[in-house]
């Protein structure tokens, strides 16, 4: 069975860990080999260790670091998120 989760531009991922726990939070940018760029619509943009996230299978289309604005056009047009 292939692995499907793969850590990527678009990725959705829940917190689990830290302040942050529980939320949904989207990989905006890779930093490097134990850190992503992660945004979402209630909380600042910030970079957060892999350890502290869990991939889900959803996967927005977005580019490379969006404007938040773009970021939230994006996830409402994909929709996928009210099914989590």
């Amino acid at each position: 069975m292939p692995f499907k989760r793969y850590v990527e531009i678009g990725r959705v991922a829940l917190v689990n860990y830290g302040e942050d726990y529980g939320k949904l939070v989207v990989i905006v940018d890779v930093l490097d080999q134990n850190r992503a760029l992660v945004d979402a619509p209630d909380m600042v943009r910030s970079q957060m260790n892999f350890k502290r996230l869990s991939l889900t299978d959803i996967k927005i289309d977005i580019k490379r670091v969006p404007k938040k604005k773009e970021l939230l056009a994006a996830m409402e047009a994909a929709g996928k998120l009210n099914n989590f």
